[in-house]
């Protein structure tokens, strides 16, 4: 078969190797490069620089629905086209050109978390179960009908780097399997039940917020939802910390809402709207992520100083 692949971010980089190792790839499809860094530098997507290294024709679409894309990409004669990650909205034109269609890979038991961003708001809802989707692309958003689904359990530590990592390679398989039965032609298309979609929504910057009157259990889910990027942020003292690996504590220990209530060897622990966290993995503004323990060392923090 020939395959066109679009996709974006590092999370597609799995399911493009295994596809350019099963199957003949027409081209890669990815977002135009952007700024990048303090010199803001054009740097090349990930997904971009994974299929110049694997010697793949790569194109660029500034907007994927004008007329040029449509005509270089149905120049390409290819009989599916899997998108991954990729960032647009493709047009009902591209879709309809290939004859096997366009699938879809998505990171969630689909209709669950439709949207730009279904790993952090699963992690941050504290959901126990999570997985992947095959679908046929239509023109809403992952509204298409489902092709393959493999559930995966989220432990209550995972944090959004971990999920993603065990997300793409199991993604990367099932598409796989997916290509595989419409070469066959024996698959099975399942209607997506409106009634339960939810939608997750792209991160904004007031999503990084800890906000101290929320339950511990919901800050601790924010933290591993963002972490290890962007981080979610908290005020110490005047200045800005993020904070990635958290623990909530059993303890009868109380003091006022976002108040450090003690100071140990390991980290320390304030009081949120309902119940103790422990900060244990911690970064301030200019520096490097570091277990808190090391941070306290450079760090004058008292029993009573005030977060947020």
């Amino acid at each position: 078969m020939k395959i066109i692949f679009m996709g974006t971010s590092a999370f597609a980089i799995p399911s493009l190797l295994a596809i350019n190792s099963h199957h003949q790839l027409s081209a890669v499809v990815s977002q135009p490069d952007r700024p990048k860094g303090r010199g803001k530098k054009l740097a090349f997507t990930p997904v971009k620089e994974c299929a110049l290294a694997n010697q793949l024709a790569v194109l660029q679409f500034g907007d994927i629905k004008k007329e040029e894309a449509y005509e270089q990409i149905k120049a390409l004669e290819a009989d599916l086209i899997v998108v991954v990650s990729y960032g647009q909205i493709i047009p009902q034109n591209i879709l309809e050109y290939p004859s096997l269609g366009c699938i879809n890979l998505h990171a969630s038991l689909l209709p669950k978390y439709r949207g730009a961003a279904p790993i952090q708001r699963a992690l941050m809802a504290g959901e126990k179960l999570t997985g992947i989707t095959t679908m046929f692309m239509d023109e809403g958003l992952d509204t298409g009908d489902i092709i393959k689904q493999v559930k995966i359990e989220i432990s209550e530590d995972m944090d959004h780097g971990e999920l993603e990592t065990i997300l793409a390679q199991k993604g990367a398989r099932l598409l796989l399997d997916t290509i595989s039965d419409l070469q066959k032609g024996s698959y099975e298309r399942r209607i997506q039940d409106n009634s339960e979609a939810t939608y997750a929504g792209t991160l904004k910057k007031e999503d990084e917020i800890i906000k101290w009157s929320d339950s511990a259990f919901a800050i601790h889910n924010r933290v591993r939802a963002l972490s290890p990027l962007p981080g979610a942020f908290t005020m110490i003292n005047g200045s800005k910390i993020k904070i990635f690996k958290t623990r909530v504590v059993d303890t009868d220990e109380r003091c006022e809402i976002g108040r450090v209530c003690s100071v140990g060897n390991e980290g320390f622990t304030v009081q949120t709207g309902n119940g103790i966290l422990e900060i244990l993995e911690i970064q301030k503004e200019g520096k490097k992520r570091m277990l808190c323990r090391d941070f306290l060392r450079g760090f004058k923090l008292n029993s009573g100083d005030i977060l947020g």
